[in-house]
């Protein structure tokens, strides 16, 4: 299997039917050993305990990623529990809103988008990127499909520039540490079909798959993938 006897972190599981289920159960299958990581632990033991029930190897730990010192702490959880070697790293840690015309917005929601999007990528690629040094690991952060050339940013300029944060991210990443084995992409899915967005908009509306996203991410933190670094991946 693709990840057999590989360490992979997963960050942002989330609730059932959410698309970082989807992304855990395709790791899994490939044989990884997975850590689950979500702000709730009850969150992140859910999906872990399903993945093992199922036969897949799987633990769970909590943090707060706007944190610094939770996401220190996370890392050296991560490192006693891997011997220091991580292969992958899936950031889909982040959230959505409208914050209306910029005119009339809230600047406490541009704060909280750009924390939750960007500030968490940024602390948990710092806090991973020297595990994943040792094992020439790849990093995969979520971006959207706002980040886009064309796509409309009318209304939701803070999660457009949050998004924006996370792809400039993977780009330095990738340029610093190309050298030391380490690749670093971001996805930029359309609307995924998770639970969540089927309550909202419906069984009709238009979405991709969360399978289809979860093959993806997994298809760049493999061998497959090794010389793909700096990308920005649509997945629609």
């Amino acid at each position: 299997m693709e990840f057999e006897s590989r360490n992979v972190v997963l960050t942002g599981v989330g609730r059932p039917g959410q698309v970082g289920e989807a992304v855990a159960q395709a790791f899994a299958e490939r044989g990884a050993r997975l850590v689950l990581v979500d702000r709730k632990l009850d969150q992140a033991r859910a999906r872990a305990d399903a993945l093992v029930a199922r036969g897949h190897q799987a633990s769970a730990l909590a943090a707060d990623l706007t944190d610094v010192n939770a996401v220190a702490a996370l890392a050296d959880a991560v490192r006693a529990t891997t011997g220091g070697q991580l292969h992958a790293l899936v950031q889909l840690a982040g959230g959505f809103s409208m914050s209306g015309p910029v005119a009339d917005s809230d600047p406490g929601e541009w704060t909280r988008l750009l924390a939750i999007n960007g500030t968490t990528a940024y602390l948990a690629a710092r806090a991973f990127i020297p595990l994943l040094r040792a094992a020439r690991g790849s990093l995969v952060c979520f971006a959207s499909e706002a980040v886009l050339p064309g796509a409309h940013a009318r209304n939701r300029a803070a999660y457009t520039a949050a998004k924006s944060v996370v792809v400039a991210l993977v780009h330095a990443i990738a340029e610093e540490e190309r050298d030391n084995g380490v690749r670093a992409n971001a996805v930029a899915p359309s609307t995924i079909r998770t639970a969540a967005n089927v309550a909202a908009m419906g069984e009709q509306a238009a979405m991709v798959s969360r399978e289809a996203v979860a093959d993806v991410v997994c298809w760049l933190c493999s061998d497959a993938a090794r010389a793909v670094t700096g990308q920005l991946i649509a997945v629609r």
